[in-house]
């Protein structure tokens, strides 16, 4: 009897898709394109990072995409894209090399008070330096960019 107690005072709620949103209140998104003023400038990358983003808010919500007065206002810019050496060997010259990028980005949820988000997030992957960027440039930018989305996307809507 005290088992059935304590599992019916007991109860766990998980959201995960759309997350937090009130959709009572909340029903429109816009998603600004992210100018990219990174010191060093990868062409595509702001493409890549526009389009992953818009499709994470609109398949994992119920948000409509809007062209001005959304409840949700989503805008920033791309502030870092940078290549460092890592492991340096004993010849000098590092076995590893690491690619990052940082978004600054500004979250306006006009609708719910305290719900606002003004930061920046950044990522990164590593490769080896026995292969160019040319030929790894691409495919890391998709996989940073996925998870930038990911900390946005938790960061503002998943309340993760």
């Amino acid at each position: 009897m005290l088992f059935a107690l304590l599992t019916a005072s007991c109860s766990f709620s998980y959201k995960f898709e759309g997350g937090s949103i009130n959709y009572e209140i909340t029903k429109t998104i816009r998603i600004q394109e992210f100018p990219n003023h990174a010191a060093l400038v990868y062409p595509q990358l702001a493409q890549i990072f526009d389009q992953q983003l818009r499709s994470r808010y609109i398949e994992q919500t119920r948000l409509r995409p809007v062209d001005n007065n959304a409840d949700i206002e989503i805008s920033g810019e791309i502030t870092r894209y940078e290549i460092q050496g890592l492991a340096i060997k004993e010849d000098a010259y590092s076995s590893q090399t690491r690619l990052t990028i940082a978004v600054r980005i500004q979250y306006v949820n006009t609708k719910e008070l305290n719900k606002d988000v003004d930061q920046t997030y950044s990522a990164f992957r590593e490769y080896s330096s026995e292969r160019s960027l040319d030929e790894v440039q691409d495919q890391l930018c998709r996989e940073i960019c996925e998870d930038l989305v990911d900390q946005i996307y938790n960061a503002t809507v998943a309340n993760w």
